[in-house]
């Protein structure tokens, strides 16, 4: 009998341990607005990958947002739009850093809005 209470007892305590260790886990959701195709998808997960703590990334180019699962413990929301930035796109509030924009492919960098001037005929 004293085995059995024993076996609980143990067994109890691995259970209050296990729950003490539990994660706290984020998702959130990033405004990525400069994206504009799969190598910008492909691009930023690669980028991210290298983050420490981030379990799920999930880049939708159409509608141009990055949804990321993470440990807080381990990142946090600004370190995770900074490495987008430090990728060469915009995240949320954080622009992207220049150099690494430069460095994108043509496809991948923002659409230049030609404005047409009108020039009027004199008569």
């Amino acid at each position: 009998m004293k085995t059995i209470k024993l076996s609980i007892l143990f067994l109890l305590g691995f259970v209050v341990t296990g729950m003490a260790q539990q994660k706290a886990v984020q998702k959130v959701v990033i405004s990525t607005p400069t994206i504009q195709c799969e190598m910008c998808k492909t691009k930023i997960e690669k980028y991210l990958i290298r983050e420490p703590g981030l379990s799920d990334i999930k880049v939708d180019y159409k509608k141009k947002t990055t949804t990321v699962t993470f440990l807080s413990d381990r990142n946090n929301i600004e370190q995770i739009k900074t490495a987008i930035a430090n990728a060469g796109y915009d995240a949320d509030d954080v622009t992207a850093d220049e150099t690494a924009y430069s460095k994108l492919p043509k496809c991948c960098k923002k659409p230049v809005v030609k404005e047409e001037k009108v020039v009027e005929k004199q008569q």
